[in-house]
């Protein structure tokens, strides 16, 4: 499906030397992507340099940007197809990593992705607002997110999972300094404080952004507030 030269060529050029078993995951990952799109929308990208490049490459590289301790927990929230953590498991499988999803035929993908390639992922079935409410709050090193909302919205829907000293991970598109900018008090507000921006593109020319946002202090039991409160009325 991929090729499976050019993804090891592609990050060689980000310092990753991609093992044999790792490629055969993620071309797996790959197949078992496209597969299951023909049932359940997961992704417009069907190529395979495509995915290489604007799935699994982008998925990484932000990581490589910033320093995850050896078994660093870490949960994607509203991880659809399993990106960004999924292809970051495959190349750091010290990590142990819980995908959340409101849609549960995407978790039924996940679930078997993570069977057939030995991701050993915890996958659960439910809407972030309400199970931060329980006993998954801050309870992660990590949280981390790709695309999924706008900023000021995600830090509400990630940043109540995370420890305090822990870290909230936005990858985002070439809006990520206006988004960054109109979430300032959202930061604030949730207990965290940015420690990180940066621009940067990927080897097709696509613009994006990593925001990197450390949790000081614990999030007021108030947040996070339901998905129409969020949405009409954004911290």
């Amino acid at each position: 499906m991929i090729n499976r030269s050019r993804l090891a060529k592609l990050f060689n050029g980000i310092g990753i030397r991609l093992s044999e078993t790792q490629l055969q995951s993620f071309d797996r990952y790959a197949r078992l992507l496209l597969e299951w799109n023909e049932k359940i929308n997961l992704t417009a990208i069907t190529d395979g340099e495509g995915i290489e490049q604007k799935h699994f490459l982008d998925s990484v590289l932000p990581f490589t940007k910033v320093q995850l301790p050896q078994g660093y927990s870490v949960i994607d929230i509203g991880t659809g197809a399993g990106f960004p953590s999924c292809p970051l498991k495959i190349v750091r499988s010290d990590i142990k990593l819980t995908l959340l999803d409101s849609l549960n035929k995407r978790i039924n993908f996940l679930e078997t992705l993570s069977d057939e390639i030995g991701l050993e992922a915890q996958c659960i079935h439910g809407r972030a607002e309400e199970l931060a409410k329980g006993d998954m709050r801050e309870a992660f090193d990590c949280a981390a997110a790709r695309a999924v909302a706008r900023l000021n919205v995600l830090c509400e829907y990630c940043l109540p999972y995370v420890k305090v000293g822990g870290e909230f991970i936005a990858l985002k598109g070439s809006s990520g300094r206006e988004e960054l900018d109109e979430a300032e008090n959202a930061v604030k507000t949730l207990g965290g404080e940015v420690e990180r921006f940066e621009e940067y593109c990927l080897p097709c020319g696509d613009k994006r952004s990593l925001i990197v946002i450390r949790k000081t202090r614990p999030t007021d039991t108030r947040y996070p507030r339901n998905k129409g409160q969020m949405t009409k009325k954004p911290l």
